[in-house]
């Protein structure tokens, strides 16, 4: 279909991620609903929130029919929290902000050095408590950089020191780490699928791993981000002697710095399998069935930039539409693309909320009521 307007019979699929900080993807699904049905009332419209495996990954899950639980885990400094994952029949979607989060650190403190995934492994325990054979664990939006050692730990692995103690939390505690020892891992996981669903390809460490790439946004400094490459490092080596060049092997793998080298601690410990997180994300939500029976498809995140590009959920979902032969309209809170890098996406226009409102604090503030007037300029342009 080309960029003009859609038929009388036009069945619109909103297929967006959240806009982080103001909107869920559920929010904004509602929205642009609102929106479009101001101008074209009665139009079919198909609501699929959508995410890659980060922030926002259960809850588009139980949106799409996922039962939610609620279990108490251990938070990202040891204080606990309450976290969700989703489960319908067998399948669990495990995400581990909901553990390990950086919006889980008291007062917004960083805690770089510190912050520990054991309550990652304690949700994946409770899935499988509840009789889960296959896992998806989505990774983002992670507080910690620990190489994934609190949540083996949570799961029954032991890393101890040269004194033959547990070393400390988080990525910083590596640095005393002397011996690991996997054989307590909880045996379950050798009869369930785990599957690591990231947005990020990145290494374990050096110049394109966890820390230095990932590090910063968690209130790593240079020094901090020098000493977590090597605590890292030195954790993949403890681990070689413990089971064998495979070690070696997963920290140069694509997604074992996931989350701050969580992927790396599940390919190694848990015997995941990586996929793209939006691939793998769309599949379990039955997009290509909506896909399907959809005349034009809406899609969107926050803030559309470079990264977008880099397996964010709006780039997945205009790639499947596009090889449909499906046009695809983005909506979004800022537009840091040109739009010959959208087309090259396989997005023909993008509506974003600064058009209306150029203060950014406004904007946020006010995304919904906004996007609801983009999705109206929308309907007008493509639909009405």
């Amino acid at each position: 279909m080309t960029d003009g307007a859609v038929n009388k019979a036009a069945h619109v699929l909103v297929a967006a991620d959240k806009f982080k900080g103001s909107l869920t993807a559920a929010q904004v699904a509602e929205r642009v609903t609102a929106g479009l049905r101001q101008v074209v009332p009665g139009l079919r419209v198909e609501a699929l929130p959508v995410a890659d495996g980060g922030d926002g990954t259960v809850a588009a899950a139980v949106a799409a029919g996922f039962e939610r639980r609620e279990v108490p885990v251990t938070g990202p400094l040891g204080e606990t929290v309450t976290a969700a994952f989703a489960l319908r029949g067998g399948t669990a979607v495990v995400e581990m902000a909901e553990a390990s989060g950086l919006r889980l650190l008291p007062g917004g403190v960083l805690a770089p050095l510190t912050a520990t995934t054991y309550g990652t492994g304690e949700l994946l325990r409770a899935a499988l408590d509840a009789g889960a054979r296959t896992v998806v664990l989505g990774v983002g939006g992670s507080a910690t950089t620990d190489g994934g050692a609190g949540m083996l730990a949570a799961l029954g692995a032991r890393f101890l020191d040269a004194h033959g103690e547990p070393v400390g939390p988080g990525g910083g505690g590596l640095r005393a780490l002397a011996t690991a020892d996997l054989s307590g891992l909880d045996p379950r996981f050798a009869d369930v699928e785990l599957v690591l669903a990231s947005d990020v390809d990145n290494p374990l460490t050096g110049p394109q791993g966890a820390p230095a790439v990932f590090g910063p946004q968690k209130g790593a400094g240079p020094r901090d981000v020098e000493v977590l490459d090597a605590a890292l490092t030195r954790y993949v080596a403890v681990l070689v002697e413990a089971v064998g060049p495979r070690a070696a092997e997963a920290a140069g793998s694509a997604g074992a710095g996931g989350a701050g080298g969580v992927g790396y601690g599940a390919l190694v410990g848990l015997g995941a399998v990586f996929r793209p997180g939006i691939e793998l994300m769309l599949d379990l939500l039955g997009f290509r069935e909506a896909l399907g029976r959809a005349t034009l498809v809406i899609t969107g995140e926050g803030c559309l930039d470079e990264q977008t590009l880099h397996g964010k959920a709006p780039a997945g979902v205009a790639a499947a539409a596009r090889a449909a032969g499906v046009e695809v309209v983005a909506v979004c809170g800022r537009l840091e693309l040109t739009p010959q890098a959208l087309r090259r996406a396989g997005i023909s226009r993008a509506y974003p909320l600064t058009d209306l409102e150029p203060d950014p604090a406004r904007c946020v503030a006010l995304a919904g009521p906004l996007l609801e007037r983009a999705a109206a300029a929308l309907a007008r342009d493509l639909l009405a």
